[in-house]
């Protein structure tokens, strides 16, 4: 009898050793708001990789097919942080939502004409009809890249097509003539043989971001700090592996076509570091000059560097 209650004693102990050890280990929680796009990747990376785990932290990624119902979530406080363009993120901030970039993303624009469009020079642009989204990113970037190659806005015509699939279409079916996409949407439309003649990459210009809110940086430092531990993982896998290795990711996850997983060009991903003050600068004059925001307004005041990793690693 006395040896059965030492066997059920000593159970106990080891029972309550378990759960006491459950309890001091940290499960972190993240909720992510993201669209299918190169800036995505390595977060899907990450998630899939199990470097997320690896650091103790669950993030459930929501993903959104309209930029305005992946605002209106951030808005709400249904999301912690999201992915992206400095243009939104600094009329948000200028409206009252809390919110701050507290790292860029390596994703680029493309200016993509036609094939029907005979283009012996950009200059050949003007007059010619493009398809943008006012006043968002891809307004910004059209102006940069037309700015770049010495074009006026006044020189061309714009026309509006808020969708991006809407206007890989009509592009395909010459309904326009140029507009500007990022990815998987412009390898889509380079497989049909239309032509990119401008970069964001060529002005070096940098204009997405990952934000986190004002709530989730006061209540979850742990958590978006484990969050770049993994995400730089992923990057580091990015950086060294080849293309085919992410081939189902893609697919499943950046919205590429399986056909044209093998045209697919990576970016030149980068360790998670805060916005470059030059785009922040750029973004804000261009905002400032459209009369999208106050002009007393500080583009700096979306920042948070505070989880640089170079300081949390």
């Amino acid at each position: 009898m006395k040896l059965r209650i030492f066997y059920i004693l000593t159970l106990l102990i080891l029972l309550s050793a378990c759960t006491s050890s459950k309890q001091k280990s940290t499960t972190f929680n993240l909720n992510l708001g993201v669209m299918s796009s190169m800036d995505y990747l390595p977060l899907a990376v990450a998630q899939k990789s199990g470097y997320f785990e690896e650091e103790g932290l669950k993030v459930t990624m929501h993903k959104f097919f309209s930029a305005n119902d992946r605002d209106a979530a951030i808005q709400s406080g249904n999301l912690d942080g999201s992915i992206l363009d400095y243009t939104g993120a600094a009329i948000q901030k200028a409206g009252g939502v809390d919110l701050y970039f507290t790292s860029q993303c390596d994703g680029t624009f493309e200016m993509i004409a036609g094939k029907h469009v005979n283009l012996s020079s950009n200059q050949n642009m003007k007059g010619k009809n493009f398809a943008v989204s006012r006043n968002t990113v891809i307004d910004f970037c059209t102006d940069m890249m037309l700015k770049n190659e010495s074009i006026k806005e006044s020189e061309i015509i714009k026309s509006e097509i808020n969708k991006i699939p809407l206007r890989l279409e009509m592009l395909r079916n010459a309904k326009i003539d140029l507009t500007v996409l990022p990815d998987p949407f412009s390898t889509i439309a380079k497989s049909d043989g239309n032509t990119v003649v401008a970069s964001l990459d060529d002005l070096d210009l940098h204009v997405t971001g990952i934000v986190f809110t004002k709530s989730a940086i006061a209540n979850n430092k742990e958590a978006i700090k484990a969050f770049y531990r993994a995400y730089n993982k992923a990057i580091a896998d990015l950086a060294s592996k080849p293309v085919s290795d992410f081939h189902d990711i893609l697919i499943s996850e950046a919205g590429f076509p399986e056909a044209l997983v093998s045209n697919v060009k990576l970016p030149n991903y980068r360790l998670a570091t805060t916005p470059n003050a030059n785009d922040l600068k750029a973004v804000s004059v261009w905002l400032k000059e459209k009369e999208l925001i106050p002009a007393d307004f500080d583009i700096n005041s979306i920042v948070n560097e505070e989880f640089n990793p170079k300081l949390i690693n």
